[in-house]
């Protein structure tokens, strides 16, 4: 249940340290959420801030034993949160920015273990021989901070399908993990990391890696780039059914964000070699277009239309 929108200065003050982390960090992200009302808003900005702290963590220069120590020490201020134990006063902004939102929103802070859990995977070096296996890390990477967000966003009473909200929730974020993937192809080889299944890297002659500006010599990478290509479509169709289940501006953010990663989608498909070159990125208008289709309520009535059909 909501609780008071009213916050005290020291909460206040440490909302507005994690929305400025949000928008200094997370342009996509800060992009969306700045469609909902402040109370949302500034939940979604302390679950960004605590979820960035995490992969800061496993990004980072330390050893691999010092991030593991990190992390379970960062679990430990989860399970502070969770206890109810932070302070409005506490020294840690992020901390009490989260203590708070969880008291206000139904937010299953387990899916913040999970994310501990995914980085963990990243700080072992391990890499993912089939779709199958590599959805598990993408379940605690991005589907964990999809059902997050639904504790924020909250669904409409009496909506249809609403049992399966948290699945939908889920698979949007394996949606935008594997576009996120399909982007950082070559700076996640750069750092030594190998995210798309060997199945599928073998298949087309991709195993050698992306460590250059242009494709493994013989591979089909264009081939390859497709194949995921379709397989993300494929995520973001089912976890669009969430749309119509959420209230108007929660849907609004929603489909801002999934809207953005849909169209780097777009621009990947048309120019696969394009992730080997630099970020692929959205421009600042096509932004507010997709920001203007979600607040309209454009993509939600389109999914209600196809899933009464039975075409989503």
């Amino acid at each position: 249940m909501e609780g008071p929108t009213e916050v005290s200065a020291p909460v206040q003050a440490a909302y507005s340290y994690c929305e400025t982390v949000t928008g200094q960090q997370a342009r996509n992200f800060a992009y969306g959420i700045r469609l909902l009302p402040t109370d949302k808003r500034q939940a979604m900005s302390a679950l960004y801030a605590f979820s960035r702290r995490i992969d800061d963590i496993g990004d980072g220069a330390l050893t691999p034993e010092a991030k593991r120590e990190r992390l379970e020490s960062t679990r430990d201020v989860l399970h502070r949160i969770r206890e109810g134990v932070v302070a409005e006063d506490d020294t840690d902004p992020v901390a009490v920015a989260l203590a708070d939102a969880a008291h206000r929103f139904p937010i299953p802070l387990g899916g913040l273990d999970e994310l501990i859990d995914g980085v963990l995977m990243d700080v072992s070096g391990k890499t993912y021989e089939t779709w199958d296996d590599l959805k598990v890390y993408c379940r605690c990477v991005a589907g964990a901070i999809g059902r997050l967000s639904l504790g924020v966003f909250g669904t409409q009473p009496g909506a249809r399908g609403i049992e399966r909200a948290s699945e939908y929730a889920d698979t949007l974020g394996l949606a935008l993990q594997l576009t996120n993937i399909l982007r950082d192809v070559r700076e996640d080889a750069a750092n030594g990391r190998t995210y798309l299944p060997a199945d599928d890297l073998a298949k087309f002659g991709c195993s050698e890696g992306f460590h250059t500006a242009t494709p493994p010599p013989g591979s089909d990478f264009a081939g390859m780039v497709h194949f995921e290509v379709r397989r993300a479509r494929t995520l973001f169709a089912e976890g669009y059914r969430l749309l119509p289940m959420l209230d108007r501006r929660s849907g609004a953010c929603v489909a801002a964000m999934a809207g953005i990663y849909r169209r780097l989608l777009d621009r990947i498909e048309r120019d696969p070699e394009a992730v080997l070159r630099g970020r692929v990125s959205l421009p600042g208008r096509e932004k507010a277009y997709v920001a203007v289709r979600g607040l309209s309520g454009l993509d939600a009535r389109h999914i209600t239309r196809q899933t009464h059909r039975g075409r989503v």
